[in-house]
């Protein structure tokens, strides 16, 4: 790594930002380009918006002289790594890779001889071949491969976790060609403990499919028992727990009210979308597991429903209070999340809506009153339901004070808590 190596990170998001900060730390010139002003206004304004990322570490990156956030694209000419951390959702079920072509054609208007493009976001395999390239090549006159070179490098952020950082998470990486694959694996080994490089970017493209597949399916597996195991009279967390004792072939999935983020809702869906398209062929466990993990918020009204029927109270005008909108413990991230299905489908039915989550900030389109998870909001409600169990609820203080809790991730324990 040169320090007057030039580093443009696309997208400021969960992914790019912690990326273009880690990339500053080790003393890269680093341009973090994103479309939003709002977020290039809070970035400039040392303000932070993501996991992982405290206002703090924005301030110490500004202050090296080498963190430029912009919106203005020729801030990106003379880049010699440029990485691509967009979204990559899904529209009307269908991959949506627009912001990738965006980002690419905006990329390869500034591309020059010499330099690497390597894309992180989540997509099928053949993107890095079949679409980057061929749009770089065409924005900027060049040839991949013979005058910039081209890469890809899953993301593997994990909102919130403290111990698997940008830093410390192996990093797969790829090449459309020998050179690329040596300057991509140079470029990260600068900025992570251990790379793990492979044969082509379509290997490495699949790799991170099947991560998220693999924790998609078992979790799809682990709320179906837990469904049947409630009729059957039989505690699934019991039963986790035993099964959890073994020291070899077994892995311990948790039930929730569903899967959120950005990856288990959509990137199985990419690989089912391209194992369709180009075999012909439907691919059975992403498809099983999506219809199991997202008729979970349905599942948990109606787990609601019988819980106030045994007050003989109904949903329709009952206070109910919500805890948790994020997807996941101790993440801000809202993205997908079930709680905001779960608060739609109780909404719809009447209830009297109450939401606390100290952590994210806004709910855009999410019924219900925003309040604060204080003693009197949880005695006030006629239940109180656990969605995301992060540390800074006072649990204390919800078993003490709850009329009765239906809680999805076992935080909570008592005689007045039913579980999933």
């Amino acid at each position: 790594m040169s320090g007057s190596d030039k580093v443009v990170v696309v997208g400021q998001g969960y992914v790019g930002l912690p990326l273009a900060l880690r990339a500053v730390e080790v003393g890269y010139r680093v341009v973090g380009y994103d479309v939003s002003p709002e977020r290039i206004r809070r970035l400039r304004a040392a303000e932070s918006y993501v996991d992982d990322v405290n206002d703090v570490d924005v301030k110490v990156a500004l202050e090296t002289g080498r963190f430029e956030p912009t919106g203005e694209l020729e801030d990106c000419v003379g880049f010699d790594i440029a990485v691509l951390a967009v979204p990559t959702p899904l529209n009307d079920g269908l991959p949506d890779l627009s912001y990738v072509v965006a980002a690419a054609e905006a990329l390869g208007s500034v591309l020059s001889a010499g330099a690497c493009v390597i894309l992180e976001s989540t997509t099928y395999p053949g993107t890095t071949e079949q679409q980057l390239v061929p749009i770089l090549e065409t924005a900027s006159g060049l040839r991949a491969g013979t005058d910039f070179l081209v890469g890809y490098s899953p993301e593997r952020i994990d909102p919130g976790n403290r111990e698997w950082t940008v830093a410390t998470t192996p990093k797969i990486v790829s090449g459309i060609d020998d050179r690329s694959l040596a300057r991509v694996s140079s470029f990260y080994q600068s900025i992570v403990d251990r790379v793990v490089p492979v044969k082509g970017t379509k290997e490495a493209e699949l790799a991170k499919l099947l991560e998220n597949t693999f924790r998609h399916v078992n979790i799809a597996l682990v709320n179906e028992l837990a469904v049947y195991a409630h009729e059957l009279g039989i505690d699934i967390w019991d039963v986790i727990g035993a099964a959890s004792s073994k020291p070899f072939g077994y892995m311990a999935f948790t039930p929730g009210p569903g899967v959120g983020g950005h990856c288990l809702p959509i990137d199985p869906s990419y690989l089912s979308w391209q194992v369709r398209r180009r075999l012909g062929t439907s691919f059975r466990f992403v498809e099983l597991a999506n219809d199991i993990n997202q008729r979970m918020p349905d599942y948990v009204v109606s787990r609601i429903s019988l819980a106030l029927n045994r007050q003989k109270l109904s949903i329709s005008g009952a206070r109910i209070l919500l805890l948790g909108l994020a997807y996941k413990r101790n993440s801000r991230d809202a993205r997908e999340s079930p709680a905001a299905r779960v608060a739609e489908l109780l909404g719809r039915l009447g209830a009297e809506l109450r939401i606390a989550d100290p952590l994210v900030e806004e709910s855009p389109g999410v019924p219900g009153l925003r309040v604060q998870a204080t003693a009197t909001e949880i005695a006030a409600a006629d239940l109180v339901v656990v969605l995301s169990d992060h540390d800074d609820f006072d649990w204390a203080a919800v078993q003490a004070n709850a009329r009765a809790i239906f809680d999805t991730r076992r935080r909570v324990e008592g005689p007045d808590v039913e579980h999933i």
